[in-house]
This record gives structure tokens, sequence and C-alpha cells, in this order.
């Protein structure tokens, strides 16, 4: 394993970008306003604000350059190639409604535009067996239609190539140089043509975006490695990752889910529900002592079926804007300030109300201690978008501003509730992890609704996705379809076929300087019972231990098992190279005779973190700030700091 005397974990989100630096002096944080129309100009003045480069130095970032194309449908144009007949498959989808009683619904967007549905011949049967040979003409034919288009990007799928992926290679073969081409068996070869091809068109939509930044990014910076978190909780080096850009559309979240995993077990807590509070939007997760994949997610609807993390995701934040709808009642978000104007506090011209400017009205956040006092808010500013929106609703301004806040609490709660309690889980055991610019402004509040007694505030929680960068191992999952009856199948094809994906993980991965030794390997087979629609992942040993993992998994979740064959559909295979770790010493606990610093603001007792110790006890109502973030801490509530500096709050 290569070693990196420097760490430098960055997390580019809507509204900052948070850098968390580690050397041999200890641990240093920092945050300054993204830049999304260039992400890199911010990590760059971030880096030399921090002072820090060299080639000892390690950069793991996060990036959300592939969630917001996607988002705000800012892609690159995109053909997308597939079989003939097959050209509107991406619209069609699954045939799935949002609304299932709205006889009425507003018509979407396809995709892909008609125009850029191109249909060609190379169609393979279930069996792999080729039906309808590519003929040259056909190729040299979609080649001047491609040409005449003029994308950045070109997405190929065509059917059953997860079992027969010439054609598909032909073709990018043939592509003209300087498109970027994503071809399904490579980026997910299993079944499912609409799942396949949506992931496939995903990569290449967003692919150039993520590759020439992370380009302009690493030409700009001196640093021996330039790392970027996965979806899935693993890195891949930077200039791999405009390939997979698809892998990476939950980066950000899946750091800080990595980094809400390591400090839960350093404070004794495996058993976790996660809420992630930025100042665009909220991510929730539960963890039980693991972080949880999934292959359903979805971003802005669409289906994303390669591995990521499982999270719940709503348009919640900081900066989500207050307004009064229509028919005269209050509503929070999703839509956001962003960096640019930002709160009104901010001072950036920003006239709306906002979460922010609802608690630092509230007395919530002390404008003295604002990003250590580093950033001055306006709170003249925030007193006049008050006063308005309370005379929209016809009330006083406190009572608008302890409605905002009601509102977004309310929102939170919900989306907790829906990955816990919708999912057959009582939250009551588990400690709710609050972290992000501005969770834990609202911890206390959102544990209330769920009847949650215990809370962590974890060290560093402004800041804790780029901190989560830095514990997270190199990694690579892949996969493969082989469908068939499970006791049937011959396991020496099961076995070769594992072999095949774990030969090329670990080349990959220890082209990326992980050495053989140090790579973990997990084999996974996704099992479903015949007749079937969706799958059950269960670890890989053999195949009568799997079918049995399977049953008793099957009547766990669903309450029942079936008398019926189990049948194979995926293959997995995840290889991981632990990097090296930050760690985080013991603090010291206080001296004899040595008070807690007191200040008052507003007439709330408030606490700097920085001064707290190993067992101090505060009771609520409270403020704790630090250089980038606030806790409110509730009356009724009780905070104990631990031996690592987290704030482990219980209800009193």
């Amino acid at each position: 394993m290569q070693i990196y005397n420097m760490l430098l974990g960055v997390d580019t989100g809507g509204t900052f970008t948070d850098f968390v630096y580690i050397d041999k002096a200890g641990v240093r944080i920092h945050k300054v306003l993204s830049t999304p129309h260039a992400p890199e100009e911010a990590i760059l003045q971030g880096i030399e604000e921090l002072g820090v480069d060299g080639e000892q130095l390690l950069i793991v970032h996060g990036s959300t350059v592939a969630t917001n194309a996607v988002l705000e449908k800012k892609g690159v144009r995109c053909c997308f190639v597939t079989n003939h007949g097959l050209a509107d498959m991406l619209t069609i989808g699954r045939q799935a409604r949002k609304e299932l009683y709205n006889l009425n619904p507003k018509p979407q967007q396809p995709p892909v535009p008609v125009e850029l549905c191109l249909e060609t011949g190379g169609r393979v049967a279930a069996t792999g067996e080729v039906i309808e040979p590519l003929t040259d003409e056909q190729v040299e034919q979609l080649i001047a239609q491609i040409k005449q288009l003029a994308p950045s990007a070109v997405a190929i799928n065509l059917l059953f190539s997860f079992l027969n992926d010439e054609a598909e290679k032909r073709l990018e073969q043939a592509m003209p140089e300087g498109l970027f081409v994503s071809r399904s068996s490579k980026v997910l070869p299993e079944y499912k043509e609409y799942e396949r091809g949506m992931a496939t068109w995903l990569n290449a939509y967003v692919g150039p975006l993520v590759t020439g930044y992370l380009k302009r990014l690493t030409a700009s910076v001196k640093a021996s490695s330039v790392s970027v978190m996965q979806s899935s909780g693993g890195t891949i080096a930077a200039e791999l990752a405009g390939e997979q850009a698809v892998r990476m559309l939950l980066s950000g979240p899946a750091g800080g889910l990595m980094a809400a995993l390591h400090m839960g077990k350093l404070a004794g807590f495996e058993r976790l529900l996660t809420l992630d509070m930025g100042g665009t939007s909220t991510d929730v997760a539960l963890l039980d002592g693991a972080i949880a994949l999934t292959n359903e997610g979805k971003v802005e609807g669409y289906p994303v079926a390669v591995p990521m993390v499982d999270m719940h995701t709503i348009g919640a934040g900081g900066g989500s804007i207050a307004h009064v709808d229509a028919g005269g009642l209050l509503c929070v978000g999703p839509e956001s300030a962003g960096a640019s104007p930002g709160p009104a506090c901010y001072g950036r011209g920003g006239q709306k109300v906002t979460v922010t400017d609802a608690n630092l009205y509230l007395g919530r956040i002390s404008s003295k201690h604002f990003l250590g006092g580093e950033m001055t808010l306006d709170l003249a500013a925030t007193i006049q978008a008050i006063k308005a929106l309370a005379d929209e609703l016809g009330c006083e301004p406190p009572q608008a501003a302890k409605g905002v806040i009601k509102l977004a609490n309310e929102h939170m709660a919900r989306a907790l509730r829906v990955i816990s309690i919708q999912r057959g889980i009582d939250p009551r055991p588990y400690a709710l992890m609050t972290f992000g610019g501005a969770g834990s402004l609202h911890v206390c509040a959102l544990a209330d609704a769920l009847g949650m007694t215990t809370a962590i505030v974890p060290i560093h929680s402004g800041v804790l996705s780029a901190f989560g960068m830095l514990t997270a191992p190199r990694s690579r999952e892949l996969s493969r379809s082989l469908l068939g009856n499970l006791s049937e199948l011959s396991l020496d094809d099961i076995e070769q076929a594992f072999d095949a994906m774990v030969e090329q993980g670990q080349e990959e991965l220890q082209a990326e300087g992980v050495c053989a030794d140090d790579i973990d390997i997990r084999y996974l087979v996704d099992l479903r019972y015949v007749g079937q629609s969706y799958t059950l992942p269960i670890i890989w040993n053999d195949a009568e231990s799997a079918i049995q993992e399977f049953h008793k998994l099957h009547k766990s979740r669903y309450g029942h098992d079936l008398d019926l064959p189990v049948e194979l559909v995926n293959l997995r295979v995840t290889l991981s190279g632990e990097m090296p770790k930050p760690s985080l010493a013991k603090q010291k606990n206080r001296l004899a005779g040595d008070a807690l610093p007191l200040e008052m603001d507003k007439g709330l007792r408030l606490y700097q973190r920085q001064h707290l110790k190993p067992n101090d006890m505060i009771n609520g109502e409270a403020l704790i700030v630090e250089q980038v973030a606030t806790t409110y801490l509730a009356p009724h509530w009780r905070c104990e700091v631990d031996d690592y500096g987290n704030l482990v709050l219980t209800k009193d």
C-alpha cells in the first residue's frame, strides 16, 4: 500500500464545498461556497486557502457534477442506439404511471429526444445466438446518421448483449473519434433491457461532463493521487471515473454514510438512522452495522441499476425556500436558494425566507460564530424577509419563522419514516445521527417526532461527508447475468464467471496501487423463485447454502417462503482494497478546576464545541457552536461528550 502523509477529503455540495485535511499535525476543516458552473474552482480555492499540496497528498472527493446534470436535465447531446423496433425503449420504460388514478397526467418529456434514438442490426436471442447479423452496410448507415446529428456521446444498448457483446464492441470501435461511447455490455452486463439501457444512457449523458471536470481538476492540483467516491461507498481513480460516471450519482451522500458508520462504531452505536442535511437537500438512511446497497435506486425518477447506497432523498435543506401557495398555505421547498444568491442572511441578494433564515431569526444560529466568525450574516435582511412572509400569511413574524421550521422538520421526519417505519423497522431502538451543515439544528425535534431517545452529533459533523471520503476503500462492483435453476446450473460455469470478474477487478485495483494481498473479495448471487420478477441478494459459498439462505431471507422479508425452485439471475463480485484511514485520537478530559466556558446569545446559553471535553454534560435549552455547524439542544434533552468529541444526546 502506498503511503500518503497528507489526506484531503472534499465534498462538493450544492451550497458549500467542504474540506477535511489530515496530516501528522492533526485535523483541519474548511468550507467555501460552491461554484456550480465549474466545481473545480471551489476545490482549488479551498486547497489554496488551506495551503496544502505536494507529492504525498491523497485527495478523495465526492462530486455532484453527474447528479446535478441529471436533476437539472443538463447532460450532453447523446444518441441512443438499439436494435430495430426498439427505439422507444427508454420512453416506454416499464409502462408504470407515477399517479395511478390520475386520468389526465402531465405529459413527460422522453429521456432521449425521438430524433436521437437510432436503430440498427446485430440482434441476439435469449440464448446468445445471433439472429440478425450486424452488416457493414448497417454500420456505415448508423455512423452516417451519427455524424449528421453531431452528438457529444453515444449510448449503445443491444438486446441480450450481456450474453454476446460482439455487435456492441464492433459499433463502439466504428464510432467517430472524439465521441464519448458507452456500451451496455460494459456498463451493466445484466438482463432487463430497460434498466440496462437507462444505466448506459445515463453514463453517456453525463460522462463527458464528469470527464472534462476531472481532467481540469487533476491538471490543476499538485497531488500524487486523486480519487472519486462512487455511489457504492468505494473510491475509483479520477482518470477512470469518467468512464463510469453513472456510478457517481450518489457520490457525496455515500461519503456521509461511510463516515457515519465509522463514527457510530467509535461512539458505540452500530444501529443508526442517519440524516445528512445540507443547503439544498436532505439524505436519510438506515445502518445496521453496515451500509446497505441497492440495485433498485432512482435519480429524478430514472432507475439506476448499478450498486448504490440505499437512501432516501428529499428537497429540504438549509437553503429551502418558504413560500405561500395559491390556497394561502405555507410551503417549504423543494426549491432552494443554493449558493447564489443563497438565504437572505447571506447578504448576496436573496430576498426569500429559507430554513436558515428562520433558524437565525429564532436565535438558533449565532451570527457571531457562523463559519467560525468568518462569514458575516445580514440579520436585517432576514428580519425583512420574515416580516414579508408573515404579512402574506397574516400572522406575526415569530409564528411565521416557527412555522417554517416545523414544516421543514415534518418533511424530514416523513423521510425518516420512509426509510424505517414503512419498511417494518421500529426506529426507537436506533440512534439518530445527524450531520451536514444544517442537520444538528433539527436533531432533537426529529428524534422527538420518531419517538427516539438517543441522538448523535459526530465530531466534524458539518463536514462529515468530506471526512467519510477518507474512510472509504478503493473498490469495484462487477456483475453479470447468468439465468437458470440454481440446482441445475453447472457450478463450473458459475465459478468461471466469478473468476473472470475477480481477475478484471484485481487488475483494475492493482493498477491504482492496491496490493493483491490487500484486496478483499465478496461473492453474491441474486436469487428469486421461478416466476418472480424481483430478486434478493445472497452471499455465495455454494449452491445448497445459498438456496437455504434465500428461503430464510424471503420469509423474513415477506413473511413466507415457497415450495418452488430457486432461480439464479445475477452474479456479483465486490472487491475492495483498504486505503490509509484517518485515525481519531481520544481527547483529554477536563482538568480539575477547569470550568467550561459559557456565553449568552439572545437569552440562550452558548458553548463553543472546541472547548468541550469528554464527560462534559450540557442540559437544554442551549446552543453548541463550531466552525461549520450549530447544534440546537432543545429543552428536555441532555448532551454528553464522549472520548472522541462526539455529542451523545439523550432525552431527559
